[in-house]
């Protein structure tokens, strides 16, 4: 089974008079799927609006055109923990989700499943990896809600949201961010001596070799009011006391 959004780009292409072989080709489809879907049964049944899996009785929000329908909450955090620590399988028969969890933050393990379940996935898989859980989910319709997915590393291609992925994150920014921090933030305790007295202030650190996404990340800070900073060229931190008050409210430590 193949995601429906390589179906709609062979007909698409089809449409517009791209050769039946050059669609395979682009598409790395067999012949007879293609065939299939350009001349078969389904294919009269999707344009007829007849088929199950067309628009109308998709599950996604996305294929319906009502990406507001989406769990915004969670699939705002889920975003977030997909750009830090996820990666979208899209090459295996069902397009598989997986996100890359520490495994002694069990409370961030389950999260993160919860997120899953509320946004699409009708069952969840909990992975154990050496030194960590691959939290995972199966659906054909991922690649529909994470149109970042692409060949290589996040920070080797442009990270751009769509534009209703926008209004989510713009909408509840502390679930995005609470997400980000979960998979390349963290929050830690320094240490300082002035005078002869020590002192021990909390700060919180974000860090990512994309740039687009250390974007997002500020984006989003500014958006909640905190006051930020890059101290790193791939790292930004988040260290005034009232900003890091403001992050406890809706972050706090890793657990």
């Amino acid at each position: 089974m193949h995601p429906p959004h390589l179906r709609e780009q062979a007909v698409a292409w089809h449409a517009v008079g791209v050769p039946f072989r050059e669609i395979c080709d682009r598409l790395g489809v067999p012949r007879s799927t293609i065939c299939h879907w350009l001349y078969g049964e389904r294919a009269r049944r999707y344009r007829e609006g007849g088929d199950s899996r067309s628009k109308e009785g998709s599950r996604c929000p996305v294929c319906i055109g009502s990406p507001e329908r989406v769990a915004t909450a969670h699939y705002a955090y889920l975003l977030g923990m997909y750009l830090g620590d996820g990666h979208l399988v899209t090459s295996a028969r069902v397009p598989v989700l997986r996100i890359y969890c520490t495994d002694t933050y069990v409370n961030i393990i389950e999260e993160c499943e919860r997120a899953m379940r509320a946004t699409l996935a009708k069952s969840v898989q909990q992975v154990q990896k050496k030194g960590c859980v691959g939290v995972q989910a199966y659906s054909m319709h991922w690649p529909c809600l994470f149109p970042q997915h692409g060949p290589g590393k996040k920070h080797e291609r442009n990270i751009v949201l769509a534009d209703w992925q926008q209004r989510i994150v713009d909408a509840v920014p502390e679930p995005f961010l609470r997400g980000l921090f979960h998979s390349d933030g963290c929050r830690v305790v320094n240490q300082v001596t002035t005078g002869g007295r020590r002192y021990s202030y909390p700060r919180y650190f974000f860090s990512n070799e994309s740039e687009d996404i250390l974007k997002l990340c500020a984006a989003g800070l500014d958006r909640v009011g905190a006051e930020w900073r890059r101290n790193r060229t791939n790292s930004l931190s988040v260290a005034r006391r009232d900003s890091v008050a403001l992050l406890d409210s809706f972050i706090g430590p890793k657990d």
